[in-house]
């Protein structure tokens, strides 16, 4: 009765280019472009912060200004996630990079009817969706990113709302977007594999004359998510680059994006039978009869469609070798149609002992009769909009014996979300699905816009100031300083009766506005960090710093409600983390290899067990994450390349009512350890063979009214392998393995633990890259 895999056939075969990048990205990271000023000069040349030449799995430096030190003389954990490591893997996506990254992942499905999309990224505890970058700037939406334009992936962990502004309690992710350079260059993958994947890519650079370059990313994919049906992921995008006066003391870039997808989105399916599952009322036949993974409770409605669209103008001005002025403006908008069909797994009886949940059977010892109702549509039309000017001056100097590394700037940004309501029309649910063997030909809804609209809007105002002082060779103190002062305006309607307002003397339906909500206020968020360097070779450090996030802060929505965080009313969500840890430098700057311990304590969240004189909820809630971190990346030879992360998380509510469903007190989808690591050597006469484990265990998932329902998920290992051949330095053939032994596990659950998305199950992919 329940059905077999469906897609256990062998991997398609294809023939194509392939690239040297491959094996070229084993080699040595490159070294800085501008020279260093002699050592007894107390002021330095700039560095150039262009990261287009970044090759091998270890990079020297972030690309943002502020980050004025090397990676191994910052004070604070970050990880930069090359290109030429998430390429080799295979990664498309902004997620499929970040599995580099220990202790960072999707691990949350959403609320019931609510399902998360896109990048829907959790790292230390903390959701840090709404705090994800490009090139500095906020990068808006609902939506799954993709890698084609990304040259690395900088993850900062720790409170970063001194670097960015209002950020996520935990950390920032910052993608570092190609752009045009004097090198002649044309580059590419097409890739086919398992579940009819099919991907290509090309990368062309032009130089205009001798300081003017043109360069081209495209991008096109059509394909199957491995080991789910009819779930399928198509898009195509495009970003051209122009840069002039290249090489020059002025230099002037214009960068645009144009992404197009056209997806079927994945709702998951039913938890019935997984470990911590005990059945509901009428549900009883049911246990030990797990759902097929591949099943798909959709319809042919269901539809995710984006359009994202970046123009970005870049200007650097190079005053001496001490002095450098950049101004970084930047509009971006990203529009989302979106239709999903979800369901809660329930079960319960009616008052003569029928089955009346949203599972039901007409013959209740066979299980082919019985069906779950697609009851929960998820709308979603969006448009989320960005206008930014960055300005950043960087000024090396000294005053006396102490060397500065000064960097300060202002920034003024404006950010907008208008959704438009949908709602279901003449009917609330599609046809059942058959529990065991659903149809996507399903029937029965219709939907329409319904005129409860919402619109947000943020503008900020931000100066800062970051300088890092350098007594002798031995000894460096950072600190930086933020202040933003920001305005969120939020207006709505809703539809009245039912759930929604009283109607009065309307009639049932009508669109009633919402009372207009609007909040003001200024963030002042600072760090502190000094780092005292063993010779070249080890960095020894400590770092505090705090972080805040205001009502409205990550969704530019505000609410009357007393128990909500964006209660305009109500203070900012603050965050401190005090961090040590150290960095060495093996094998002449080769490897790296860093350890932290720290502890992140965020305050201000909303407490409904202590209450105020009027009986409402208080913000005496706080929750802390400590823990510790180990990470590896770069050669141990010039064939062996290396990446690996440990992460070790103790969470915990310490002021407020639990968030975890089985009781305990800890925070919610953040595995307590995970391990990921990935190695490649290189043999002599071309191929190259390597692969790498993913770990993550078990986790807490949130807690409500659900009955029944898996509070946990189980920890898992994943293993991936890759072999490529290179022809020559032009041309090469890649193979890679994914989740080798066929594991099956939960890779994210949703809140009401009724929904799981699983892993994926063993797929191959293969590449043909080349460059000239």
């Amino acid at each position: 009765m329940i059905k077999s895999r469906k897609h256990a056939s062998p991997s398609r075969s294809a023939t194509g280019l392939a690239t040297a990048s491959l094996v070229a990205g084993l080699s040595l990271a490159t070294m800085p472009l501008a020279a260093q000023a002699d050592a007894n000069d107390p002021a330095k040349t700039l560095d150039q912060i262009d990261v287009h030449a970044v090759r091998g799995y270890k990079a020297e430096k972030l690309s943002s200004p502020k980050f004025t030190q090397s990676l191994q003389d910052t004070p604070q954990t970050v990880q930069v996630i090359t290109s030429d490591l998430f390429n080799q893997q295979g990664a498309t996506t902004l997620t499929e990079a970040l599995r580099n990254s220990p202790g960072v992942g999707t691990f949350y499905v959403g609320e019931n009817g609510n399902t998360n999309t896109g990048d829907s990224i959790f790292m230390r505890g903390f959701d840090t969706s709404s705090s994800i970058f490009v090139d500095g700037v906020r990068d808006l939406g609902s939506i799954s990113r993709d890698v084609f334009n990304t040259e690395q992936v900088e993850v900062s962990k720790g409170p970063a709302g001194t670097d960015n502004g209002r950020s996520a309690p935990t950390g920032a992710i910052n993608m570092v977007s190609k752009q045009a350079n004097l090198h002649d260059s044309l580059a590419g993958t097409v890739s086919v594999g398992t579940d009819d994947q099919a991907r290509t890519t090309a990368d062309w650079n032009q130089t205009l004359g001798a300081t003017s370059a043109l360069r081209l990313n495209a991008m096109w994919q059509d394909n199957d998510q491995p080991g789910r049906d009819h779930v399928t992921n198509k898009r195509w995008g495009i970003a051209p680059s122009l840069g002039f006066g290249l090489g020059t003391n002025t230099r002037y870039y214009l960068n645009l994006l144009y992404v197009d997808q056209d997806n079927i989105p994945d709702g998951g399916v039913p938890t019935l039978g997984l470990p911590g599952w005990t059945p509901q009322p009428t549900l009883e036949q049911l246990a030990g009869h797990p759902v097929d993974p591949e099943n798909f409770y959709g319809t042919r409605a269901d539809h995710d469609d984006v359009t994202a669209k970046m123009a970005t103008f870049r200007f650097e001005h190079d005053f001496n070798d001490n002095v450098r002025l950049t101004n970084t403006a930047r509009w971006g908008r990203t529009e989302q149609d979106y239709l999903l069909t979800a369901f809660m797994g329930t079960g319960s009886r009616g008052a003569n002992g029928a089955p009346t949940g949203n599972i039901r059977y007409t013959d209740r010892n066979n299980l082919d009769t019985y069906t779950i109702a697609r009851s929960l549509p998820t709308f979603k039309d969006q448009e989320n909009t960005i206008l930014t000017d960055q300005l950043n001056l960087r000024a090396d100097f000294a005053t006396g014996a102490v060397r500065h590394t000064l960097s300060t700037g202002l920034e003024f940004t404006r950010e907008e979300l208008e959704s438009f309501g949908q709602a279901a029309t003449g009917g609330t649910t599609w046809s059942a699905a058959n529990l065991y063997n659903p149809d996507w030909n399903a029937t029965g809804l219709t939907w329409a816009h319904n005129g409860a609209n919402s619109y947000g809007k943020t503008t900020t105002s931000s100066v800062y100031l970051f300088d890092t002082l350098a007594f002798g060779d031995s000894f460096l103190v950072t600190a930086g300083l933020r202040a933003d002062h920001y305005k969120t305006e939020y207006e709505s309607a809703s539809v009245c009766g039912g759930r929604g307002p009283a109607c009065g003397s309307n009639p049932a339906g009508t669109v009633i506005a919402n009372p207009s909500l609007e909040h003001s206020d200024t963030l002042f968020n600072w760090k502190l960090g000094a780092v005292y360097k063993v010779g070249s070779v080890v960095s020894l450090y400590a770092n505090y710093a705090i972080s805040q996030q205001p009502p409205g802060g990550s969704n530019f929505a505000l609410s009357s409600s007393a128990s909500s965080a964006d209660n305009p009313r109500l203070d900012p969500q603050k965050a401190k983390t005090f961090e040590v840890g150290t960095k060495w430098a093996f094998l002449d700057d080769a490897l790296a290899f860093n350890v932290a311990l720290f502890k992140t304590e965020v305050s201000n969240e909303i407490n409904t067990q202590v209450l105020d004189d009027a009986g409402n909820p208080t913000q005496t809630g706080k929750k802390s994450v400590q823990g510790i971190e180990v990470s590896t990346v770069g050669r141990i030879t010039d064939n062996w390349s290396v990446s690996a992360g440990y992460s070790h998380l103790d969470t915990e509510v310490e002021e407020g009512a639990n968030v975890a469903a089985d009781g305990t007190r800890n925070l919610t989808y953040t595995p307590g350890e995970t391990f990921t690591g990935w190695t490649t050597y290189v043999l002599p006469f071309g191929l190259t063979v390597g692969g790498g484990v993913r770990y993550a265990g078990q986790m807490h998932r949130g807690t409500d009214g659900a009955v029944g329902t898996p509070a946990f998920t189980k920890s898992y290992t994943v293993y991936d392998a890759v072999i490529s051949y290179a022809f020559n330095d032009r041309l090469s053939l890649r193979l890679n393995g994914y989740n080798l032994f066929d594991k099956n596990y939960v890779a994210a659950i949703n809140k009401s633990g009724y929904r799981y998305t699983p892993g994926a199950p063993r797929s191959f992919l293969l590449s043909a890259d080349y460059r000239f």
